[in-house]
């Protein structure tokens, strides 16, 4: 299959099979996948949860809008941002350039003390919408991903993030939850799974000058 079948195959699964497990080969990519994803200067303020635990999934149930998937689903896939940007960050960083480039000081130190200046400039909910963009680019590249890797997966923006903050310990971590994706395999009995896409025509989507 070529890429453009592989997301002709993709769809947003609604029900999942939940006696059908990924490898921890294709777990182990998808975790690798996310840690590759562009992120704005590389500065990566996104983390990745991966929740198996299926008594923590049926609690988020509730606070999910009854949206089975995220118990179904062979794991939950829960993409956080930083509480908020600090020079530290833009230090570590630099830092991680340095030693891994081995580029000369006087060239990184510009770039360093821009970086700060622009994230100190900003509001705490300034930084953190600007974090939400990195976890949208994250999210489009897991469902790329797992369309290729012929693993299902339902983007979700609907729950309470506030709840899943609080059951899944994030605040100890200063991270807060903005998106969902559970993975897994589609249900035989998914419905949704033969409904033709509805796409505008490349022509009306696509301009080229």
């Amino acid at each position: 299959m070529n890429i453009i079948d592989h997301l002709k195959w993709r769809y947003a699964t609604k029900k999942f099979n939940p006696s059908k497990l990924l490898s921890d080969h294709k777990l182990q990519t998808i975790k690798e996948a996310f840690n590759l994803t562009a992120t704005s200067f590389g500065l990566q303020t996104v983390s990745l949860l991966v929740v198996s635990d299926k008594d923590k999934r049926e609690q988020l149930i509730e606070y999910s809008y009854q949206q089975k998937q995220v118990l179904d689903a062979s794991h939950l896939l829960v993409i956080c941002i930083q509480d908020d940007i600090s020079d530290s960050d833009v230090d570590n960083l630099f830092d991680s350039v340095a030693d891994l480039r081995q580029t000369p000081p006087d060239i990184l130190e510009p770039y360093r003390r821009d970086l700060k200046v622009m994230m100190q400039n900003m509001s705490k909910t300034e930084r953190q919408d600007w974090s939400i963009k990195q976890a949208y680019i994250a999210l489009g590249n897991l469902m790329t991903v797992c369309a290729i890797e012929r693993i299902d997966a339902c983007p979700m923006e609907g729950f309470i993030s506030e709840k899943y903050d609080e059951i899944l310990n994030l605040r100890k971590r200063n991270l807060k939850s903005v998106l969902l994706l559970p993975i897994g395999y589609r249900a035989e009995d998914d419905k949704f799974a033969t409904f033709k896409k509805v796409r505008k025509t490349i022509d009306d989507s696509v301009i080229t000058l």
